[in-house]
Formats: C-alpha cells, sequence, structure tokens
C-alpha cells in the first residue's frame, strides 16, 4: 500500500470517527434533555401524574405512587447519568431498557383498548392523548438509544 493510499485510508477512518464522536454526542445530550424535561414535568405535579399511572389499570392501586415516583425520578437519574458519562454503554442500555418498557405499556394500553386523554409521557402539563402514534416514538426513540449504543468504544470510556 502506497503512503498515498494509507493516508487516505487514515483521513476517511478519522472523518468517520469524527462523524461517529459527534453523533454519539449528539445523541447523548439529546436523551439527557429528554429525560430531564420529563422527569421534571412529572415531578411538577406527581398528584396528576399518579392519575396518569393509574389511568393504564396495570398496578395495584396501592403501587401507584411508588412506581410514579420511580418513573419520575428514573428519568432524573438516567438524564444525569448520561451527562456524566459514567459507564456510557451501560447507560445506552438502561436508556433503550426504558423506552423498550415504555413502548410496551403504550401497545399494552392501546391493545386492550384504553382510551386516555393523556399517555403521560411529558407529565399532566402537555397533556397528549394515547393513540397508535405513541408507541411510534418511543419506537424511534428505542432506535436512536440503540444507535448511540452501537456507536460507543467497546470499551468503558468517556462519550
Amino acid at each position: 500500500m502506497s503512503i498515498s493510499s494509507q493516508m487516505g485510508a487514515s483521513s476517511s477512518r478519522l472523518a468517520v470517527d469524527q462523524l461517529s464522536s459527534g453523533t454519539r454526542t449528539a445523541l447523548r445530550v439529546l436523551f439527557a434533555v429528554l429525560l430531564a424535561v420529563t422527569g421534571v414535568a412529572k415531578l411538577l405535579d406527581m398528584t396528576g401524574f399518579y392519575e396518569v399511572v393509574r389511568s393504564y389499570q396495570s398496578l395495584p392501586d396501592i403501587v401507584v405512587p411508588p412506581a410514579a415516583w420511580v418513573l419520575a425520578l428514573g428519568e432524573l437519574v438516567m438524564a444525569a447519568w448520561l451527562l456524566g458519562r459514567y459507564r456510557p454503554r451501560l447507560a445506552a442500555v438502561s436508556v433503550v431498557l426504558l423506552h423498550l418498557m415504555y413502548l410496551l405499556w403504550l401497545l399494552i394500553a392501546l391493545l386492550r383498548g384504553l382510551e386516555l386523554n393523556n399517555c403521560g409521557c411529558f407529565g399532566v402539563f402537555w397533556a397528549r392523548p394515547l393513540s397508535w402514534y405513541s408507541p411510534l416514538e418511543d419506537l424511534v426513540l428505542v432506535g436512536l438509544a440503540m444507535l448511540y449504543w452501537r456507536l460507543l468504544p467497546r470499551q468503558e470510556v468517556a462519550a
């Protein structure tokens, strides 16, 4: 291989690495902001968010308040985790699992024929009805989270 072809291959690898690094950063920040906003939105009216969680009719009433707190605070913890860049591959898998859980929860509610005025995605303040479009949003987020995970280096380093 000639020196010029080695330099060309090296510069194209560098370009791909830079693109991947930029995409990783953009996805990390996107998920951190999204999770922070949704977590805070839920915390602003926890009593209302209890009702949203209860409306899915999937948990016993006694479990609804703690489950709502776990969801809201869990989103904030994940946002901080992503921003802190500690064990980014594990953080990315956690984001994938969170959105898969939301996706399944939405699909089950739709398949059960529940008609909800608020899917709860953004707490109580930005109420959006549950529709077949709702799980599609989470499917896109699952795909983006998987892309983020895929773009991370295999060894645990800050990304």
